[in-house]
């Protein structure tokens, strides 16, 4: 929600170079400075995972759950790869190219940059309480509608050019990337335990790393080579509605 009209506020006075300077000394001070917080265990601080009080004399019990050899190789993760592969070349596109676009479209600058401002409310909104629902509808079925948010979101942007458009697009976008991003790991415990979690989400992880890698390149060198937008924002409508799919049957199998 801050990042792009800080980042717009830093190349205005120093500069494209001198603000990705700025951006990153920012980042590893926050980073840095936020991870001597970070607790292990909840247990460390006399507390149980959601916050309550932990049980005086509680056992450590070991967490059970299926090694990263057999997880990986397993078709509920190969099918949670797939979608989340299909899925990234096309989710990071906007926080690269929603900008250009609407400035394209006669947007002026700083209204432009507060598009992916509106991506941040949404996906801080899907955070915080889709995760909740979630436990209610099922998180499978949950995450199956993250994508099919998506692509509906993406929807709305190829067929807008004005400001209030762009930013419904961003808002149901950014909602149903941060219910993405908030439900992974909880699907990943589901279907594989605690034991491994950490190592299984990293390397799930790496297919949102291809995505973010090829995706917004990709639309660069398309919108060079056609002056338009079109072609890969309807690309990535096909990669959600896939990886919604591949989900849908990856939800139903038991292995």
């Amino acid at each position: 929600m801050v990042g792009p009209p800080f980042a717009a506020l830093l190349i205005s006075i120093w500069g494209w170079r001198d603000a990705y300077l700025v951006l990153g000394v920012v980042a590893v001070i926050i980073g840095a400075g936020m991870a001597l917080f970070i607790e292990n265990d909840p247990r460390d601080r006399g507390l149980g995972p959601d916050g309550e009080l932990a049980k005086p004399q509680s056992p450590s019990v070991a967490a059970s759950g299926t090694s990263i050899a057999d997880a990986v190789r397993s078709k509920r993760f190969i099918g949670l790869y797939a979608a989340c592969l299909a899925c990234s070349f096309g989710v990071f596109v906007p926080f690269v190219h929603l900008t250009p676009y609407a400035t394209d479209h006669g947007i002026s600058q700083s209204s432009a940059v507060l598009l992916v401002s509106v991506i941040g409310v949404g996906s801080t909104v899907g955070r915080f309480f889709l995760g909740g629902l979630a436990d209610r509808l099922g998180r499978e079925l949950s995450l199956v509608g993250m994508f099919a948010g998506m692509a509906l979101g993406l929807v709305i942007w190829v067929s807008s050019t004005q400001f209030w458009p762009l930013a419904l697009f961003a808002l149901i976008f950014g909602t149903a990337y941060g219910g993405w991003v908030a439900l992974l790991p909880a699907v990943v415990m589901d279907y594989f335990g605690g034991r491994n979690v950490s190592g299984l989400i990293g390397i799930l992880y790496t297919s949102a790393g291809i995505g973010t890698l090829i995706g917004p390149s990709a639309t660069g060198y398309a919108f060079d080579a056609t002056h338009s937008y079109t072609v890969p924002i309807l690309l990535s409508i096909s990669g959600n509605v896939i990886a919604a799919i591949v989900m849908a049957a990856t939800a139903r199998l038991r292995d």
